[in-house]
C-alpha cells in the first residue's frame, strides 16, 4: 500500500464549501506577487501534483490494497489520449462528452493529475467552452469542467501557473450585451447560456493578467454613455466582471490601483441613485481589496489601499445598500435609474450566490491592518460607527427589510475575519507581517460586533438567527473571553424558564453552536455539565421543535466529550458537591455584575479548576438516567406520523435521535454503557409503541453498533422469544390485510421484528454467534406469516445479508486507541484529532460471514422460486379464484423477499460473472448491425448515474469500454464455488421473474398490485450488482456526513472535525469508489428478454403498470450496454398500433417513455427511428383527450429539436489542443473516426430533408391544430444555413403568412421573417460557414472613420454635424466619444444601393419569395392587420407585423423582385387608411409606414426620397391633427422603431417637422398640444445626445413653463428633463487622458454633472419668475394662476431630474432656489396638487449625494429656515430633511456641521408650536441614536444638563393657599386665559421634558440602560410628572414607552435602579403593570 508518495496522499476535496454551499470562497488571496522572469522556477514544481498536501489520507485508511500511482496516471493518459482522439475528429458529443465524464468520475476519486497536466486541462477546457461552433448545450459541460478544474485557488496559482485570455470569453458575452455592429439580430442556434458565460468569468477572472487592465479598459470604457443608459449598466457590468483585480509587477508603477481608482470613482459617480451600480463597484473594490493585501508593492494604510475620501465614500454607500428606513425619507435609490439598465440585467451576477454584504464584509475584511489601531480615524473605527448608527435595527422588535441584509453582513463579517486570522496563522496567506491581523486588532472588532449580535440572535426570521447564531460561534471562536460571559448570562435565566419561551429556544440554538468553545476554554467547560441538566426539559412531547433543538445540543456535546466520572479516585473530589457551589456562585455573580460582567478564567487556578471540572463529571450519570427516562416517555406520546417523507417535526425527531444517541453511547464509560443498554432492552421488551418503532429500532441499532458483543447477547434472545411467543400464543399474522396499515393483532410481531432488523444491520461479525438462532427464526417466520408483516421478515434478511457482506468502519469511539490507554482524564475535552494519524477498525467480511449469508440467500431464494413456479402453474394450494386477493398476496410476498435478498447481497455480484455461461454481446451491438452501420448508427453507451441528460449514440467500438476498475476489496474468488452458487441462482431468479411476468400478462393483467413488487424487482435485479444502487447509497451516506460535519467547519481551518466524524469521511470514500466501479456492464441474452418485458409494459393499459415498469426501465437503462437500441424499435412499434387504434392510456406510455425519458437523445440520434417518432407524434396529437394535448405541446420542443442542424464545425485553437496529444501517434483514429463523422452528418441530414418536404405536404392539407404542430417541427427541420430552405417551403410560408387562420397565420409570418434574416445573414457571412458561427459579418455600406480626437474642436464639430441634413456618413451608435474617443468609429455610408451583396442561391431564394408576393398578398396582409386584435392585451403597435413587412418591402422596392409594385402599395395603405376615424385603422397604417420607411433606411438616397414623399405627408396629416388618446401610442411606437438606435438624420424630415414644434398658447386643444409634445419627446430620447435642435424648443419651453393645461405642462415637464440629460457628455481623447485627468484631479476623480453658465442663468430665470408670479397671486386664490402652473411645470422637471442620474447637477441651486421656493409651494392650500408634489421633490434632496464639504450651504439653510421662518409648517418641514442628510451623510459630515444641526435642533425643542416641538423631539432622538460613540456620549452629556438645568431653573409657581375655596386660583379652574409668563413657562418645561425624553428614546433597547439614564427618568417623575396638560402627560408616556420596549428584558433592566427610584417610577404610572 505504500505508495511512493505518501505526502500527498490524503485529500482535501471538502476545503472550502463554505457554508453556502457550493460557493467557494473568493477571499483567499491569489499568490502574492507574480513571478519574475529571470527566476524561472526549476521544472520540478510542474511535475508534482498539488501545492499543498491533503490534509485527509483518503488512500491509506482502506482495508484493502489499492492501484499504485503509476496505474492512475496511466489511466489518466488513457483518458488524455481518447479526449485528445475526439476533440482532434470533431466529434463533440458523443465523444469528448463522453471522456470529460471519465475525467470527472476520475478526479472523483481524489486522485490528482501534475499541475502540468491541470494546467494543459484547464487551458483545453477553456478553449471548449468558448470555441464557435460547438453547441451550446454540449459547450456548458465543457464550460463546468473548466470551473471543476479551476475551483480551488490552491490548485494553480493565478500568474504563477495560468494565465488566461480574457478575450474569447469577452468575444462571447459581448454578442449579449453590446450593440451588435449590425442591424441583424442573429436568429442562429448558436447562442449560449448567459448565466454560464458570467459564472465562467467568476472563475477565469482570476486568472487575467493584470497587465492587461488598460487593455482591458481601452476596449470596455468607450461604450459608455448615459446618454442610452443601458451601455453605461453594461459597461460597468463587464469591467466588474473582465477587470482583472490581481497585483501587477512591482516595477510597472503605472498598474497600482490607485492609478485607476479615481477614474472608477469617476465612473460611478456618473450614474448616481443606482442600487446596481453601488453593487457593482463594491464588488470590483472589494476584489481589488482582497487580492492586493499580499502585495507588498502597494501602499497600505489604516484606510487599506484606499484614501480617507473614497473609504467614506464607500462607506456612505454602504449605508445606502442596507436601505434603512430614516424619518419620512424616500428609498436613497431610484427605480427609475435602475429600470433602464436593459440588458446590463444578463451580466448581473446572481444576487443569491452573491450578495451584497459578501462584497462589504469582503471589502472592510481585507482592508484590515494593524495602522488601524493608531489612528483615530481608519476603517474600523468607520465599521464601528456604522455599526453602532444602525445598532437599534438589529433588535428582534425592530425587524423589517433590512434584517435579513444586516444579519448577512454580520455573518460575513466575522466569517470573513476568521478565516484571514486562520490563513494568516498557518501560512496559507502569505501576508506582509506589518498587515497581519494581531491581537489586539481581534479584540476591537469582537466588541464592535458583540452588543449587536447578542440582539441578533432573538431574531424572529428564521434566516436572520441562523446567520447570528453562525456569526456568535466566529466571534467566540475568536475571542471566548468577550463573548461567553455574556452569552452564559443571558443563556441561563432563559433555561431556568425565566423568560419567554422563544428565547429559550434561542439560547438553546446559541449553546449548540457555542459548545465545541465552551468545552475547549479553561472555566467555561465547568459549565457544561449544568447546561446539559438545565437543558433536559427542552425534550418535551408538546413542544417537538424544542426537542429538536436540545437533541442537537446534546449532540454536539457528546461529541467532543467523554462521559466518564473523573472524581472516581480522587480523595480531593467528593461527588458534584464543589461544582454545585462553584456554578451557584458564578450565576449569582452574573446576575449582580450586569451588562459588563467579566469572568476572568484564563487567571483561575489550574488544579483548582481540574478539581471543579472532575467535581461536574460526577453528575454525568445522572444525567444520563434522566435523558434516557425523557425520551421513553417523548416516544411513548409521539404523535402519529402522516407518512414517510414529509418533513412534518415528528419524523425530524424520529431522524434526530438516532444522530444524537451515536455519539452519546459512543462516549460512554463502560458502567454508564451497561446501565443505559439495561434500560433500553427493558424497554424494548415490555412496550409496543407503534409510532415510535422506527426510532426504537434506531435506538437498538446506535446501541449494538458502539458494542455488539454485549448489546447482542441482551438483545436477540429477548427479541427471538418475543415473535415465537406473539406468532404462536398471538396469532400475529395469520391473515392476510389490504390495508397498508398494520394491525393492532400484527403490531407486537412488527415491533420486534424492526427491532431485531436494526439489531444486525452494520454491526459486524458478533452476529456469527447466534447463526442458528438468526436462520431458525428467519425459515420460521417466512413460513408462518402472511399480510402486512412479511414485509418486515423480509427486510430483516436484507439487513442481515448487508450486515454479513459488506465492507464498513466499525469504529465509533471518539478517541484513539493509543491516546485512551492510560485512562480518560480532563485533557479529552474537546481534544483536536489530527485527520492523518487514524488507526481505523474496518469490519471485512470474514469467510464464515459469506459462507453464512450464502447459506441465507440461497435458502430464502429457493424458497420463493419454488412459491413462484407453484403459483404460476397452477400446483399450489392457494387458487387464482378471481374472488380472494390471496393469490397476488402470496406472488407480491415472494417477489418483494426476491428483490430484498438481491439487494442485501449485492456486493458479492460481480459485473463479470452476471451473465457467466449466457451470449453477451460483444459491446452491445445488435443483430441488424449492417443496417445501423450504413446508417452510420453504432450501439451507444450509457452513463454514470450523475449525468442524467444526455445519452450518448454510437460512435465506433474503440470508444467504448467500460470504465476504469479500481480494487475495492471484493470478496470472492471466481474458481470459488460459492461464487458460482450465487451468480446461477441470480439468473435463475432472471428467468422465473420473466415468466411471472408472463403469466400475469396473460392471465391478470388487470392485477396491478402485482405488477409493482414485480417491476422493482426487476429494477434491483438489474442495478444492484456491486453496490446496492437501488438505495441510493452513496447520495445518502454523502448527505448525512455533510450534514454531521456542518457544526464544526470554520473558515481558514481544514477538517477539524470530532474523530467518529472523520472516519465516517473515510467510510464515505469507499463507498465512492463501490459506485465508481459500478459501470455498464455488456449485455446477455437474458437482460434482452427482461427489458423487452419491461418495454411491453410501458405500454401497458394501467396507468400503475405503465409507471412502474417506465422507472425500472430507465434504471436498467442506464447499467445495460446498448439497452436502448434494444427497446427503441418495440416501444416504437407500440406507439404507432396505439395511434392506428386510439388507444388513449398506450399513446401516452408511448409517448412517455419515448420522448420524456433518457431514451429522448438516442431516438433523436437515430435517424433510423427519428422519422417515424416524428410522424406518429404528429398523428397523436389529434387525439380527443386533454392529458394527451398537454403531452403532446410538452414534447413538441424535444421534436424541434431533433431537427436542428447537426454542428458541422468549431474553431479551435490548434496548439491548446495539441498540448494533450499523447506521446504515440493517433493519427490513424482520427481520420477514420472522422470519415465516419462526416458520413453519419450526411445521411442525417439527407434524411431530415426527405422528412421535411413530406411534413410540408402534410402542413398544408390538415386541420389548423395540426397543421400548427406541423409547421413548427418543420420550421427546425427545413431552415438550413446551405440551402437556406426548399421551394416548397418558401411557398408553404410565404402563402402561409396571409393564411386566414390568426395563429397559423402569426407563427408563419414569424417564420417569414426567420427565413428573410437566415438569407440576409448568410450574404453578410460572406456565403462562409465558418464566419457564420465567429458571427464575422461584413457590410458593404459600413465603415470605420479614422477618430482625430486630437484636433481642437473635434467633438463640436462632430455634434454639430447632427443639425445639418446631409452627412458623407451616418454615425448609428450612440456611445462613440460620449466618454472617450477611441481609434475610430462604426459609421455607415450615406447612400448605397446596395447594402447586402446576395450570391445566386440567395437571389434565386429571394426571387421565389418575390414571386408570391403579389398584390392580393399584400391587401389579404393590411386587412389582416386591420382587424381588431383578440384580446386587448394585443392592441399596440405589432413589432412583428412591420418587421415582416419591412422585409418584403425591401425585396419590392431595393430589388424589385416582387409582383406587385410600390403603386400598388401606395393606393392599398390609403385604402386602409380610409379617414382615419378608427384606431385600428392608425395602427394597421402606422405598422405599414413602419416597415416602409424602415426598409429604405439603410439604402440609397433616391430610394429614401421616393418612400418619404409618399409618407410624409401621411404622418404630417396624422401628428398635426389626427392624433387621439386612443390611437397617440401607436405612433408613438412607430416613432420609436424608426429612429431607435440610428442617425436621427436617417429620418430628417420628421426629425427636423418635430423639432421646429412650437407651443400654441391660444390653442385649446391640450391633448394634440401634448401629444405632440410626446411625440417630440421620443424623438429626443431615442437620438440622444446627438439631438442638436434644442435651443429653440427650450427657449420656447422654458419661456411657457406657466401653461395653463395640465397635459400640456406634464410633458414639457419632461421632455426639458430630457433635453437637459442629454446635454451632458465628456468626450475625452483616449482612455489614457481619461484615467490622468481623473488621477490629478483628486481621489475621487473629478466631478460630473457641472451646471453650465446658461443653465444656471436659466434656473435662476425661472425661479425669479416663480417669486415673481407669488407674490403677484393674491392669497387664498381658488383658481390656477401663473404661479401655481408655473410651479407645477417646474416641479415636474425637476422631479424627473432628480430621480435620475444626473441629479447632481441641481446640487448647486438647493440652498438658495429650491429649499425655500418649495416650502412656499408646500403652503398653497387651495392647490393640493402642487402641495404634494412640492412635499415630494422636497423629500429628494436629502437623497441627492453630494460631495464631501459641499453640504455646507444647504445645511446653513435649513437651519436658517428653522430658526427663523414665520411659518411653522415650514419649521417642520425642514425638520425631516435635517434628520435624512444626517443619517445619509454620517460619514461625511463635517465636525462642526453636525454640532450646528444638534444646536438647530435643540433648540427648536423651544418653538411656540406645540407640533414643532415634538417633531424636534423626534428629530433629535434619531439624530443621536445613529451617531457614532464619542459624539453620542459627549452630545448626551451636553443635553442631560442643558435640559435638566432648564426643569430644575423653572420651577412652576407655587398654588397661593386661599382659604375660601371659592376664590381658587386660575391656575386650577383654568378658565380664564394663562399669561404671556405662564406660556413661556410652559412652553420651557416642555421643551425640557421632551428633550431629556428624545434621549431616553434614543435608546429604545438598550439592555441594561445606560448608566445616566435612571437618573434621568427620576428627575423626570419627580420634578414634572405632576405638571398639568401637555407637560405631565408627556412625563407619562415617556416613563411608559421606556418600559414598553423593556419587557422582554425587564428582569435584567430592573437591576439598574434602587429600590427607591423603581417606587418613584412606578408612582407616575399609577396603572399597575398588570392591569
Amino acid at each position: 500500500m505504500d505508495s511512493p508518495r505518501p505526502r500527498f496522499d490524503d485529500g482535501t476535496s471538502l476545503i472550502f464549501h463554505d457554508r453556502n454551499g457550493a460557493e467557494i470562497s473568493r477571499a483567499t488571496s491569489p499568490g502574492g506577487s507574480p513571478q519574475e522572469a529571470n527566476g524561472v522556477l526549476p521544472d520540478m514544481s510542474y511535475k508534482k501534483y498539488r501545492n499543498r498536501p491533503r490534509t485527509f489520507p483518503y488512500f491509506s485508511y482502506l482495508p484493502y490494497d489499492l492501484e499504485d500511482e503509476p496505474r492512475r496516471q496511466q489511466d489518466l493518459a488513457e483518458i488524455l489520449k481518447h479526449l485528445y482522439i475526439a476533440v482532434e475528429a470533431g466529434d463533440f458529443t458523443p465523444g469528448a462528452i463522453h471522456w470529460t465524464r471519465e475525467l470527472r468520475s476520475w478526479l472523483s476519486l481524489k486522485f490528482d493529475p501534475t499541475k502540468e497536466q491541470r494546467i494543459k486541462l484547464v487551458r483545453l477546457y477553456y478553449e471548449l467552452a468558448l470555441a464557435p461552433g460547438i453547441e451550446p448545450s454540449v459547450s456548458e459541460r465543457f464550460a463546468s469542467m473548466f470551473m471543476l478544474l479551476t475551483k480551488r485557488k490552491h490548485y494553480l496559482r493565478p500568474l504563477k501557473d495560468l494565465v488566461l485570455d480574457w478575450r474569447p470569453l469577452y468575444r462571447e458575452i459581448k454578442v449579449f450585451v453590446l450593440p451588435s455592429e449590425s442591424g441583424l439580430v442573429q436568429t442562429t442556434n448558436l447562442k449560449r447560456n448567459i448565466k454560464t458565460l458570467v459564472k465562467l468569468c467568476t472563475f477565469a477572472q482570476l486568472y487575467f493578467d493584470p497587465e492587461e487592465v488598460p487593455e482591458v479598459l481601452k476596449e470596455i470604457l468607450p461604450y459608455f454613455s448615459t446618454s442610452f443608459t443601458e451601455s453605461a449598466f453594461v459597461t460597468v457590468g463587464l469591467i466588474n466582471l473582465f477587470l482583472p483585480t490581481a497585483p501587477a509587477p512591482s516595477e510597472k508603477e503605472n498598474l497600482l490601483p490607485q492609478h485607476f481608482l479615481p477614474t472608477y470613482y469617476h465612473l460611478w459617480s456618473l450614474v448616481n441613485r443606482s442600487r446596481t451600480f453601488d453593487v457593482n463597484f463594491l464588488d470590483l473594490f472589494s476584489r481589488l481589496a482582497r487580492d492586493s493585501l499580499p502585495a507588498k508593492q502597494i501602499p497600505f494604510s489604516e484606510f487599506g489601499i484606499f484614501t480617507k475620501e473614497q473609504t467614506t465614500l464607500i462607506y456612505t454607500a454602504i449605508l445606502r445598500l442596507l436601505e434603512i428606513p430614516v424619518g419620512q425619507a424616500t428609498s436613497p435609490y431610484s427605480a427609475l435609474v435602475d429600470l433602464s439598465s436593459g440588458l446590463g440585467i444578463m451580466i448581473d451576477r446572481d444576487s443569491r450566490k452573491h450578495p451584497v454584504a459578501h462584497h462589504i464584509a469582503r471589502w472592510i475584511v481585507m482592508s484590515l491592518s494593524p495602522a488601524c489601531l493608531d489612528q483615530e480615524f481608519s476603517i474600523l473605527s468607520l465599521l464601528e460607527g456604522l455599526i453602532q448608527a444602525i445598532e437599534t435595527f438589529f433588535h428582534p422588535s425592530n425587524s423589517g427589510a433590512w434584517t435579513r441584509t444586516l444579519a448577512q453582513l454580520t455573518y460575513y463579517l466575522a466569517d470573513f475575519f476568521v478565516m484571514r486570522w486562520n490563513r494568516e496563522k498557518n501560512g496559507e496567506m502569505e501576508v506582509p507581517t506589518e498587515r497581519r491581523l494581531n491581537e489586539a486588532l481581534k479584540r476591537r472588532f469582537v466588541l464592535c460586533l458583540r452588543e449587536v449580535i447578542f440582539m441578533g440572535i432573538y431574531a424572529k426570521s428564521g434566516t436572520a438567527m441562523n446567520f447570528s447564531l453562525s456569526t456568535l460561534q466566529s466571534l467566540a471562536y475568536l475571542e471566548p473571553d468577550l463573548i461567553l460571559p455574556g452569552a452564559l448570562q443571558r443563556i441561563y435565566p432563559s433555561m431556568q424558564g425565566l423568560v419567554e419561551v422563544h428565547r429559550t429556544t434561542s439560547s438553546l440554538r446559541s449553546l449548540q453552536v457555542l459548545a465545541r468553545t465552551l468545552i475547549r476554554t479553561k472555566g467555561y467547560r465547568c459549565h457544561i455539565t449544568a447546561l446539559l441538566g438545565l437543558a433536559l426539559p427542552g425534550i418535551d412531547a408538546n413542544d417537538l421543535e424544542k426537542s429538536f433543538i436540545t437533541l442537537s445540543f446534546f449532540t454536539t456535546v457528546c461529541y467532543n466529550i467523554p462521559f466518564e466520572d473523573l472524581s472516581k479516585g480522587r480523595d480531593d473530589v467528593q461527588g458534584n458537591m464543589l461544582a454545585m457551589q462553584w456554578i451557584t456562585t458564578e450565576m449569582e455573580k452574573m446576575e449582580q455584575e450586569g451588562s459588563d460582567i467579566q469572568l476572568n478564567y484564563q487567571s483561575m487556578d489550574e488544579q483548582e479548576e481540574g478539581m471543579i471540572l472532575a467535581s461536574s463529571t460526577a453528575g454525568l450519570s445522572e444525567f444520563v438516567t434522566s435523558f434516557l427516562g425523557r425520551v421513553f416517555t417523548l416516544l411513548e406520546n409521539l404523535p402519529d406520523a402522516a407518512r414517510l417523507r414529509s418533513a412534518s417535526p415528528e419524523e425530524n425527531i424520529v431522524n434526530t435521535l438516532p444522530a444524537a444517541f451515536m455519539p452519546l453511547l459512543s462516549s460512554l464509560s463502560s458502567e454508564l454503557y451497561d446501565m443505559a443498554l439495561n434500560k433500553i432492552v427493558d424497554f424494548v421488551a415490555n412496550h409496543v409503541i407503534h409510532q415510535a418503532r422506527d426510532a426504537m429500532a434506531f435506538i437498538c441499532n446506535v446501541l449494538c453498533k458502539v458494542n455488539p458483543e454485549k448489546a447482542l447477547a441482551k438483545l436477540i434472545p429477548v427479541l427471538i422469544s418475543s415473535i415465537r411467543t406473539e406468532i404462536d400464543e398471538n396469532g400475529a399474522g395469520s391473515t392476510r390485510n389490504a390495508a397498508a396499515d398494520v394491525l393492532p393483532r400484527d403490531r407486537g410481531l412488527v415491533w420486534n421484528v424492526s427491532m431485531l432488523s436494526m439489531c444486525v444491520v452494520h454491526v459486524g461479525d458478533a452476529v456469527l454467534k447466534h447463526k442458528q438462532e438468526l436462520f431458525e427464526i428467519a425459515i420460521y417466520m417466512q413460513q408462518k406469516c402472511k399480510g402486512m408483516p412479511t414485509v418486515h421478515i423480509s427486510n430483516f434478511i436484507h439487513h442481515l445479508l448487508l450486515n454479513l457482506t459488506v465492507t464498513y468502519t466499525n469504529d465509533y469511539s471518539l478517541f484513539e486507541p493509543e491516546s485512551v490507554a492510560k485512562g480518560i482524564s480532563a485533557t479529552h475535552w474537546g481534544s483536536f484529532q489530527n485527520p492523518s494519524k487514524l488507526n481505523i477498525k474496518w469490519h471485512v467480511p470474514n469467510r464464515q460471514e459469506v459462507e453464512f449469508a450464502v447459506e441465507l440467500f440461497a435458502a430464502q431464494t429457493k424458497s420463493a422460486l419454488k412459491q413462484l413456479g407453484a403459483l404460476t402453474d397452477g400446483t399450489s394450494p392457494i387458487k387464482r379464484d378471481g374472488s380472494g386477493k390471496e393469490w397476488s398476496d402470496e406472488v407480491s410476498r415472494n417477489l418483494v423477499l426476491l428483490r430484498l435478498v438481491l439487494s442485501g447481497i449485492s456486493v458479492l455480484f460481480d459485473p463479470k460473472g452476471v451473465s457467466e455461461g449466457l451470449t453477451t454481446m460483444a459491446a452491445g451491438v445488435d443483430a441488424d448491425k449492417s443496417m445501423s452501420q450504413a446508417n452510420g448508427h453504432l450501439p451507444e453507451e450509457p452513463l454514470h448515474e450523475t449525468d442524467h441528460d444526455a445519452t450518448l449514440d454510437g460512435t465506433d467500438e474503440t470508444s467504448i469500454k467500460p470504465s476504469f476498475q479500481y480494487p475495492t476489496g471484493y470478496l470472492l474468488d471466481p474458481k470459488d464455488p460459492l461464487y458460482a452458487d450465487i451468480h446461477s441462482l441470480r439468473q435463475e431468479t432472471g428467468r422465473v421473474l420473466h415468466d411471472v411476468h408472463r403469466f400475469l400478462i396473460e392471465k391478470q393483467e388487470d392485477d396491478v398490485s402485482c405488477f409493482g413488487p414485480l417491476y422493482t424487482a426487476y429494477r434491483a435485479w438489474f442495478v444492484d450488482v456491486g453496490i446496492e444502487r437501488s438505495a441510493h447509497l452513496l447520495d445518502r451516506v454523502t448527505r448525512l456526513l455533510q450534514a454531521d460535519e456542518q457544526p464544526y467547519k470554520v473558515s481558514g481551518v481544514r477538517k477539524d472535525y470530532p474523530r467518529p466524524i472523520l472516519i465516517r469521511r473515510a467510510n464515505v470514500y469507499h463507498v465512492q469508489r463501490l459506485r465508481h466501479n459500478a459501470a455498464p456492464r455488456a449485455r446477455s441474452d437474458l437482460d434482452e428478454l427482461l427489458l423487452l418485458d419491461l418495454a411491453e409494459s410501458s405500454v401497458s393499459l394501467y396507468t400503475e403498470v405503465r409507471r412502474n415498469a417506465q422507472t425500472a426501465g430507465e434504471s436498467a437503462l442506464k447499467v445495460i450496454f446498448g439497452a436502448r437500441l434494444l427497446v427503441i424499435p418495440r416501444l416504437l412499434e407500440a406507439f404507432k398500433q396505439a395511434v392506428k387504434n386510439n388507444d388513449f392510456p398506450r399513446i401516452k406510455g408511448g409517448m412517455y417513455s419515448l420522448l420524456f425519458g433518457s431514451l429522448a437523445k438516442t431516438v433523436g440520434r437515430h435517424w433510423k427511428y427519428t422519422p417515424d417518432v416524428i410522424r406518429t407524434f404528429i398523428e397523436a396529437g389529434s387525439a380527443d383527450k386533454p392529458s394527451i394535448q398537454k403531452l403532446c405541446s410538452g414534447g413538441v420542443f424535444q421534436i424541434m429539436d431533433y431537427g436542428r442542424p447537426v454542428e458541422r464545425m468549431a474553431i479551435l485553437n490548434e496548439d491548446i489542443v495539441k498540448a494533450i496529444a499523447p506521446a504515440e501517434s493517433v493519427e490513424e483514429p482520427i481520420l477514420k473516426k472522422r470519415k465516419f463523422i462526416v458520413k453519419k452528418r450526411t445521411n442525417i441530414e439527407k434524411k431530415k430533408f426527405e422528412l421535411a418536404e413530406e411534413l410540408i405536404a402534410l402542413a398544408r392539407e390538415s386541420h389548423w391544430k395540426k397543421a400548427t404542430r406541423t409547421a413548427t417541427i418543420v420550421m427546425s427541420l427545413g431552415l438550413r444555413f446551405d440551402y437556406v430552405a426548399s421551394e416548397n417551403m418558401i411557398n408553404l410560408i410565404t402563402v402561409g403568412a396571409v393564411d386566414a387562420h390568426p395563429g397559423l397565420r402569426g407563427m408563419y409570418s414569424q417564420t417569414l421573417v426567420a427565413l428573410f434574416t437566415m438569407v440576409d445573414v448568410r450574404a453578410v457571412c460572406s456565403h462562409e460557414y465558418s464566419n457564420y458561427i465567429q458571427g464575422k459579418q461584413h457590410f458593404p455600406a459600413k465603415i470605420e472613420v479614422a477618430v482625430k480626437s486630437d484636433e481642437e474642436g473635434w467633438t463640436e464639430k462632430f455634434l454639430a454635424d447632427f443639425a445639418q441634413p446631409e452627412a458623407e456618413y451616418y454615425v448609428d451608435h450612440d456611445y462613440p466619444g460620449w466618454l472617450v474617443w477611441g481609434k475610430s468609429m462604426p459609421a455607415y455610408k450615406a447612400s448605397i444601393r446596395q447594402d447586402i451583396e446576395y450570391d445566386e442561391l440567395e437571389w434565386a431564394k429571394r426571387t421565389a419569395m418575390g414571386k408570391l408576393m403579389t398584390r392580393e398578398w399584400f391587401s389579404t396582409c393590411f386587412k389582416y392587420l386591420k382587424q381588431e386584435p383578440r384580446d386587448s392585451s394585443a392592441d399596440k403597435f405589432r413589432m412583428a407585423s412591420a418587421m415582416m413587412l419591412l422585409y418584403a418591402f425591401e425585396l419590392m422596392i431595393r430589388d424589385e423582385l416582387t409582383v406587385a409594385t410600390f403603386d400598388d402599395i401606395k393606393e392599398e395603405t390609403l385604402a386602409v387608411f380610409e379617414d382615419g376615424s378608427d384606431k385600428h385603422q392608425h395602427r394597421a397604417t402606422a405598422e405599414i409606414l413602419g416597415g416602409l420607411i424602415s426598409s429604405v433606411m439603410d439604402s440609397s438616397i433616391e430610394l429614401r426620397k421616393l418612400v418619404w414623399e409618399f409618407a410624409f405627408p401621411i404622418i404630417r396629416k396624422v401628428f398635426s391633427d389626427g392624433l387621439t388618446p386612443e390611437n397617440s401610442g401607436y405612433w408613438t411606437t412607430f416613432l420609436h422603431m424608426i429612429l431607435q438606435g440610428r442617425d436621427p438624420r436617417r429620418a430628417w424630415p420628421l426629425v427636423d417637422w418635430l423639432a421646429s414644434f412650437k407651443l400654441d398658447i391660444d390653442s385649446n386643444a391640450a391633448f394634440k398640444e401634448s401629444s405632440k409634445i410626446h411625440l417630440l419627446h421620443q424623438c429626443i430620447v431615442d437620438a440622444g445626445w446627438h439631438f442638436q435642435l434644442d435651443k429653440t424648443i427650450t427657449q420656447d419651453f422654458v419661456a411657457h413653463i406657466d401653461h395653463p393645461y395640465k397635459g400640456v405642462r406634464e410633458a414639457m415637464g419632461q421632455t426639458l428633463a430630457s433635453i437637459f440629460r442629454t446635454r451632458y457628455h465628456e468626450s475625452f481623447r483616449s482612455v489614457d487622458e481619461l484615467v490622468e485627468t481623473q488621477r490629478t484631479a483628486s481621489p475621487i476623480g473629478v466631478q460630473p454633472y457641472r451646471p453650465t453658465k446658461e443653465f444656471s442663468a436659466m434656473m435662476d430665470d425661472i425661479f425669479s419668475r416663480i417669486e415673481r408670479w407669488r407674490h403677484e397671486r393674491p392669497p387664498g386664490q381658488q383658481s390656477p394662476s401663473a404661479y401655481t402652473s408655473g410651479s407645477k411645470t417646474t416641479l415636474l422637471l425637476l422631479d424627473s431630474m432628480l430621480s435620475s442620474y444626473e441629479c447632481t447637477q441641481l446640487l448647486s441651486f438647493f440652498p438658495n432656489l429650491f429649499t425655500e421656493q418649495l416650502l412656499h409651494m408646500m403652503d398653497v392650500k387651495e392647490d393640493p396638487e402642487l402641495a404634494s408634489l412640492a412635499y415630494h421633490v422636497f423629500r429628494h434632496l436629502p437623497n441627492i449625494p453630494h460631495r464631501l464639504g459641499e453640504d455646507t450651504d444647504l445645511i446653513d439653510v435649513l437651519i436658517r429656515i428653522g430658526r427663523t421662518s414665520s411659518s411653522w409648517h415650514q419649521r417642520l418641514r425642514v425638520m425631516i430633511n435635517m434628520q435624512i442628510i444626517f443619517f445619509r451623510r454620517l460619514f461625511l459630515l463635517s465636525n462642526e456641521n453636525r454640532q450646528k444641526l444638534f444646536d438647530c435642533v435643540a433648540s427648536m425643542l423651544e418653538d411656540t408650536q406645540h407640533e414643532v416641538r415634538a417633531g424636534a423631539s423626534a428629530t433629535l432622538s434619531g439624530m443621536i441614536r445613529c451617531s457614532p460613540v464619542d459624539l453620542r456620549d459627549r452630545m448626551v452629556g451636553q443635553l442631560r444638563d442643558r435640559f435638566t438645568k432648564m426643569l430644575v431653573d423653572h420651577p412652576l409657581p407655587k398654588k397661593p393657599k386661599t382659604v375660601i375655596s371659592g376664590l381658587s386660583s386660575a391656575r386650577t379652574t383654568g378658565t380664564n386665559t394663562p399669561t404671556p409668563e405662564q406660556q413661556r413657562l410652559v412652553i420651557i418645561r416642555h421643551a425640557a421634558v421632551l428633550g431629556l425624553g428624545s434621549l431616553i428614546q434614543a435608546f429604545p433597547y438598550s439592555s441594561p440602560p445606560p448608566s445616566w439614564m435612571p437618573a434621568v427618568l427620576i428627575t423626570l417623575s419627580n420634578k414634572a410628572a405632576n405638571d398639568p396638560g401637555n407637560v405631565g402627560s408627556s412625563v407619562k408616556s415617556i416613563i411608559s414607552d421606556f418600559k414598553k420596549t423593556r419587557q422582554d428584558t425587564w428582569h435584567i433592566d430592573m437591576k439598574a435602579f434602587r429600590p427607591d427610584q423603581l417606587e418613584d417610577l412606578s408612582g407616575v404610572l399609577w396603572k399597575s403593570y398588570f392591569a
